[in-house]
């Protein structure tokens, strides 16, 4: 099932976005163009104006980890989800917006009726190597420590389900999409050699095909679970950028593998290769990505 076909399904008429940033934000949009109520939370002042210019009825500038916002909230909500991303500040920003926010947003919950809730955590909770398939039932005590706090925050909705009709844990994999494509910046900017690995196989799903899925789980009430919301198409960091730098008529980039990014370092110094699987939710949700592979997303960017 497209977002498309979910026009017709049983939508709720109201939807609260706490985190409204880069996909919450494209999720507004399409749920106001549809007739929904939206509210939305963001800790970007910036972000609380362009928010409130879409249509968005009620917009709350504050941390979700606060108390403060709960007094702010004046109206109810059918479906709820939370996108919310790292504030910064290493594994404590970590904690204070993933698992502290958790806690604020499951003890709103606890004075609403809430028919869905839907929460956007990541695939860096595996960290299986080896170009192993992986899937919702794979083993995640291995993953790094920033994977645990999202591994708790997850864990956090499970103990709390009776608050909510349903409740969907979506494992995002590496996000690209509209005025957010690193890899390609990185070509642009590093034209000869890119630091890190290039062996290791890339999962990526665009914007718009995280807003498809979420719109397809608040519309049909899906079963309730965790589910991989990627591509079909994992590739290897080095296919990938060999395909954009052909398009770009830009050199093909060779690989420090020595030359570990920060990021990296603060993740283990290296990154897992696995392959995610997103058959659960292609079966269960009925959804399928628009964007297939990194070839139709990326080309559909350098059109744009």
């Amino acid at each position: 099932m497209t977002s498309k076909d979910t026009e017709k399904s049983d939508f709720p008429e109201s939807v609260m976005i706490f985190g409204c940033g880069y996909v919450g934000t494209a999720l507004a949009a399409v749920l106001i163009q549809r007739g929904v109520r939206v509210g939305a939370l963001t800790r970007n002042p910036e972000r609380a104006d362009e928010l409130r210019a879409l249509g968005v009825s009620e917009v709350i500038v504050a941390d979700l980890d606060s108390q403060d916002w709960k007094n702010q909230l004046r109206e109810s909500y059918a479906a709820v989800v939370n996108c919310v991303s790292s504030a910064g500040g290493g594994l404590d920003g970590y904690h204070k917006s993933y698992v502290e926010g958790q806690r604020r947003i499951l003890e709103w919950a606890k004075t609403q009726k809430i028919r869905s809730y839907l929460y956007t955590s990541s695939t860096s909770v595996y960290a299986q190597d080896g170009g192993v398939v992986v899937d919702e039932d794979t083993e995640t005590s291995g993953a790094p420590a920033t994977g645990q706090v999202l591994i708790e925050s997850e864990h956090l909705i499970e103990t709390h389900a009776e608050l909510f009709g349903a409740w969907y844990v979506f494992r995002l994999a590496g996000i690209y999409g509209p005025a957010r494509h690193f890899l390609l910046n990185q070509l642009k900017e590093r034209r000869g050699t890119i630091p890190g690995r290039g062996d290791y196989h890339m999962n990526m799903i665009h914007r718009d095909d995280i807003v498809s899925a979420v719109l397809v789980a608040l519309a049909v009430r899906a079963p309730s679970g965790v589910y991989n919301i990627a591509d079909d198409e994992a590739a290897p960091k080095e296919t990938v950028l060999t395909f954009l730098a052909d398009r770009l008529g830009l050199p093909v980039p060779e690989f420090d593998p020595n030359d570990i990014p920060p990021r990296l370092k603060r993740r283990g110094g290296r990154m897992p290769d696995r392959i995610v699987s997103n058959r659960k939710a292609r079966a269960q949700l009925g959804w399928e990505p628009k964007y297939r592979s990194y070839r139709e997303g990326y080309a559909a960017l350098l059109k744009s």
